[in-house]
């Protein structure tokens, strides 16, 4: 059976070309598979299919069209999972430094997606298709700490509802190159793709999206400083951009900061620590926290040194 997603266009909608629209207002879509969605006639109003450069006017009512999930040609693989909360409806993982959350060129083993697939079998939520199985958030490769899987589609509905109107708990902690002027600061500059690199994101007007960090200093050391990123909204590399934006960019963080690495650090030091949310089943509400990895631990005993 198909899944349906109807998307009504508000005021501040009208005029948002189509395949950007159901990116904004389906949270679980990106504009890359809205695209293909659309090209392939999945996407229509009043029967009649839309291209991708339509944009809605106010009380327009799209229907999307989400395909079955073919049988996914991603093998399941016994890797070690630091599971830090289950029921029957979601998991939340505490992933480590170095993996990588869903297969991609160049990464169809080892990933998380290969690890939940050896877990939890076929329960996982099948929104975002094959190569995305549960998948409701993601963090980098080189970013350490927790995010939650829906274990079904009710679940990863709801979960993804709340990312959206912003209502997840999600707290960072990071070290930064440079010493902060003020110990807490807010962050408001909207992300979108790097205007001159298409694989980078920067702090643009361009096709950009909002996006607020509130951060706090923790402590100080001699070039650097040990902060915690509270994100009001999730974009991609959002924590990244923001500091380097104003001139903090993530210790070992050699595409938003200095390209030369810092030693022994493999990646940008940057922990998702804390992660609150409304249960979906009963709307209580779960709040995990997860120890600093050994990484980010041995880094600060430097500095302390230094």
């Amino acid at each position: 059976m198909q899944n349906n997603i109807q998307i009504i266009i508000e005021p501040e909608d009208a005029g948002t070309r189509l395949d950007k629209l159901i990116s904004v207002k389906a949270n679980e879509i990106t504009r890359s598979a809205a695209e293909k969605l659309i090209a392939e006639g999945c996407v229509s109003m009043n029967g009649k299919a839309l291209n991708k450069s339509y944009r809605g006017a106010v009380g327009d009512c799209i229907d999307v069209v989400l395909p079955e999930p073919v049988k996914l040609d991603v093998l399941p693989e016994d890797i070690p999972l630091q599971i830090m909360y289950e029921d029957s409806d979601l998991l939340v993982v505490n992933k480590p430094k170095g993996m990588v959350v869903h297969p991609a060129p160049g990464n169809y083993s080892g990933t998380l997606v290969n690890a939940l697939l050896a877990y939890c079998g076929d329960s996982l939520s099948g929104i975002n298709g094959v190569i995305r199985p549960g998948i409701v958030h993601r963090i980098d490769k080189d970013t350490s700490g927790l995010l939650i899987v829906a274990k079904n589609d009710f679940a990863h509905h709801n979960l993804a509802a709340q990312i959206k109107v912003h209502s997840f708990t999600r707290i960072y902690e990071a070290v930064v190159y440079g010493d902060l002027k003020m110990d807490d600061g807010t962050i408001d500059a909207p992300i979108g793709r790097n205007p001159l690199d298409r694989k980078k994101m920067a702090v643009t007007e361009k096709n950009a999206r909002c996006a607020t960090t509130h951060y706090h200093v923790i402590a100080r050391y001699n070039g650097f400083t040990h902060v915690e990123c509270k994100l009001e909204t999730g974009r991609t590399h959002q924590i990244r951009v923001h500091m380097a934006y104003i001139g903090h960019p993530i210790a070992g963080d050699t595409v938003y900061g200095p390209k030369n690495p810092v030693p022994h650090l493999n990646g940008q030091c940057l922990h998702a620590r804390v992660i609150g949310f409304n249960h979906p089943r009963d709307g209580r509400y779960i709040e995990i926290s997860s120890d600093l990895p050994a990484y980010f631990t041995d880094l600060l005993s430097k500095l302390k040194q230094c």
